[in-house]
């Protein structure tokens, strides 16, 4: 069933997203359907699946500087970054907002809307050059993926391995942090 978002995101984009205000730039369903064709992620699927996603989707600019979405938000959009640079940040106690990952052209943020648990945005993320972002609506996402397993199996394959290559980043970036604060232990016990 095609809701009144999906129908105004097929005709003119979005206004808004993620309660953040975006440029609207009108949008063709065919125009989506071959940005869609373009990304690793939707290699393996068919065309009537390509049309679905397209149906949910929209392309969005950000400027430099432009905030995405802030840690603590509601979790709604899934992103993939089709041209820019965004940074994914995070607040950690008694260190300020740190720096967890920058995101290139088609990496994906926002991710964790496909999970059952997370219902807030674990991270902030800013747009760190002007950049062009796919937008899926998450919660329309999830409805597809129900419907049809099949792509719910590709999109959820996917994210698996968005997610193991998160914790691989994040256990390098832990060694890293161990082995400078044993470095740091070292000098002031010598």
């Amino acid at each position: 069933m095609m809701t009144q978002v999906t129908l105004m995101n097929m005709v003119f984009g979005v206004t808004k997203v993620d309660n953040y205000k975006t440029d609207l730039y009108p949008m063709q369903t065919s125009s989506l359907i071959e940005t869609l064709r373009t990304i690793p992620w939707f290699l393996d699927l068919k065309p009537q699946q390509i049309e679905a996603l397209a149906g949910i989707s929209s392309i969005v600019h950000y400027k430099e500087g432009t905030a995405i979405f802030c840690e603590g938000d509601r979790v709604d959009n899934i992103y993939i970054i089709l041209s820019g640079q965004i940074g994914v940040d995070m607040a950690v106690p008694s260190r300020g907002i740190v720096r967890i990952t920058t995101a290139e052209p088609l990496d994906i943020i926002g991710w964790s809307k496909l999970t059952p648990v997370v219902r807030q945005r674990t991270a902030s993320t800013i747009a760190l050059k002007d950049s062009t972002l796919l937008v899926l609506n998450g919660d329309e996402l999830n409805r597809l993926c129900e419907e049809d397993p099949r792509l719910g199996y590709v999109i959820m394959r996917r994210v698996a391995n968005v997610v193991a290559s998160n914790l691989l980043t994040i256990k390098l970036q832990l060694m890293d942090l161990i082995l400078q604060s044993s470095s740091e232990t070292d000098v002031k016990t010598r």
